[in-house]
């Protein structure tokens, strides 16, 4: 066998993902957060970028420049909304994406058009939403003092501040530990605190960490316990009321045993911890009356966390004739025009090569931006669009008829890659007549029918192994096999195993500990 060199030519395909094609995909799974701060950063970071903050009557052609477009839209809805008929096929594909020349791509997005296609399950007569009329919202830069209203504005607004829980502390620590040492331990151990204002049963290892002897931290504990509010800086539940308790002059020996067995306690074995404490039953419910009236997490107090409610990407509403309308919130979308006219100016100034060629590529990238933006946005309307349509009958009579559903389903109706649709429902909200739902919702699996007809959703059978279990009586509490059974005669196919699985998932107790549940009432539930 001779060993020679020798030259091939062959011919191979494969998938390139170029960074403009990887961006418009890590788009399309952002959430609208992310998508923000992700938008931000590239206003901060290119030049050729900036905010479109023009009034709905007016429109950014290629140059940069603000101009009236013959087109506009009239006071009667929002400027830039296209009405989509979903009966198209007329879809925009990840190979067109990935197909885009960049070179000879202009400006012709305007940041309305970007922010707002939209979409109707109706006819092309009945999918007007001319009437509809968007809340107007104004923003001003930065120096735009002649945006000021001094109306709206309050002194006292900015006058009150409420204190947190660490100031709290930090108050009551300098006024009565006044050690160097000792308050050094304190601040420590005030670090360590959680959310509910405990801290983690590791005294060994921060005295280890601090250099000093476990009895420095566990007098320094102590005298963190006597703090505002009481029960704060405990270890464990049963410490936290006992510190409680003691302020109370409540914790008598009788109690101290109720809470040293305390995994009884959440085991509802009364009779039990009667025998333990040495009292008797009606003692026993009066002392669990006495805890439960207890501070379980002291922090609340000083939670000042804002809840921050969910906002829809999408919002569906009903239209003309029995239909759906769906459209884009367009007050979750960023609005970014290229700024030709600053590209313009700055090119005539550039000499070398380095910065012609940094020119370019932000010009490049700020393009693709705009184009990746409204591609997103109309992939998730599509997307959007075809789920509200296989859904229907679940907006129409509720979640009794939410069909099964999976990712291919809705890739097949609008052409799309299933990875395509999977990042587009991820971290996607919907608001509709029913409520605010995650757009992943509305994929479940299929449970097979017993009497041959169609298949239920998962959903659905949680729903109604839910609905079983809030109905039944204390004395006739529903085991799993009993379940199985009352599904099978409403034609749900379904074994044990899953029906416990979907009990579980929704944190339902098993039909034991229902029973001792319900054949408590009095006894509340704390854990």
């Amino acid at each position: 066998m001779v060993i020679a060199s020798r030259l091939e030519l062959r011919h191979s395909q494969s998938l390139v993902m170029t960074p403009q094609l990887q961006q418009a995909i890590k788009l399309l799974q952002m959430s609208n957060i992310d998508l923000d701060e992700f938008v931000e950063s590239e206003l901060a970071e290119n030049p050729m970028l900036e905010r479109d903050d023009s009034n709905a009557s007016e429109n950014h052609d290629g140059s940069g420049e603000k101009t009236n477009d013959s087109n506009e839209s009239s006071g009667d809805g929002p400027d830039g909304l296209e009405a989509i008929n979903m009966n198209s096929s007329d879809h925009v594909t990840e190979d067109q994406v990935n197909a885009l020349d960049m070179e000879s791509y202009d400006n012709v997005w305007d940041g309305e058009s970007v922010a707002e296609p939209q979409g109707a399950i109706a006819n092309e007569d009945s999918g007007s939403l001319s009437e509809w009329s968007a809340p107007t919202s104004s923003s001003s830069g930065a120096g735009s003092n002649d945006q000021f209203d001094a109306a709206n504005y309050s002194l006292e607004q900015t006058l009150s501040q409420e204190i947190s829980l660490r100031d709290h502390l930090l108050n009551q620590i300098q006024m009565d530990i006044t050690y160097p040492t000792d308050r050094i331990v304190a601040l420590f151990l005030l670090d360590l605190l959680d959310e509910a204002g405990r801290i983690p049963d590791e005294l060994e290892l921060a005295a280890e960490r601090l250099g000093c002897s476990i009895e420095r931290v566990e007098k320094v504990l102590n005298q963190l316990q006597a703090l505002d509010p009481p029960g704060i800086f405990a270890r464990n539940l049963a410490e936290c009321w006992a510190i409680q308790l003691r302020e109370l002059d409540r914790f008598d020996p009788a109690m101290k045993t109720l809470l040293e067995n305390i995994e009884l306690l959440k085991q509802h074995e009364y009779e039990k911890l009667s025998k333990l404490c040495g009292v008797d039953l009606e003692d026993v419910k009066d002392m669990i009356d006495e805890i439960w009236a207890l501070s379980h997490k002291p922090a609340e107090a000083f939670d000042n966390v804002i809840t921050q409610p969910i906002t829809p990407d999408v919002i569906m509403r009903s239209g003309p004739s029995q239909t759906w309308l769906v459209e884009l919130n367009n007050d979750t979308l960023p609005k970014v025009l290229v700024n030709n006219q600053y590209y313009a100016l700055i090119r005539k100034s550039v000499r070398t090569k380095e910065e012609k060629q940094y020119v370019a590529n932000k010009l490049q990238t700020a393009n693709w931006l705009v184009k990746s933006l409204h591609q997103r946005a109309t992939t998730i309307l599509k997307v959007a669009t075809e789920i509200v349509k296989q859904q229907d009958a679940f907006f129409a009579k509720g979640v009794e008829h939410l069909k099964p559903l999976v990712l291919r389903d809705i890739a097949e109706e609008i052409e799309m890659h299933e990875s395509t649709v999977s990042r587009v429902t991820s971290n996607k909200y919907i608001n509709t007549p029913r409520g605010i739902y995650e757009l992943k919702y509305f994929f479940t699996t299929a449970i097979s029918s017993s009497t041959g007809g169609d298949a239920h959703s998962a959903e659905f059978v949680r729903h109604r192994i839910k609905v079983l279990i809030d109905d039944e009586a204390p004395t006739k509490i529903l085991s799993d096999d009993k379940l199985v059974e009352l599904l099978k005669s409403d034609g749900i196919d379904i074994a044990r195993r899953t029906v416990a699985k979907y009990r579980e998932a929704m944190k339902i107790m098993s039909s034991v500990q229902r029973r001792r549940e319900k054949n408590a009432p009095s006894i509340s539930n704390f854990f």
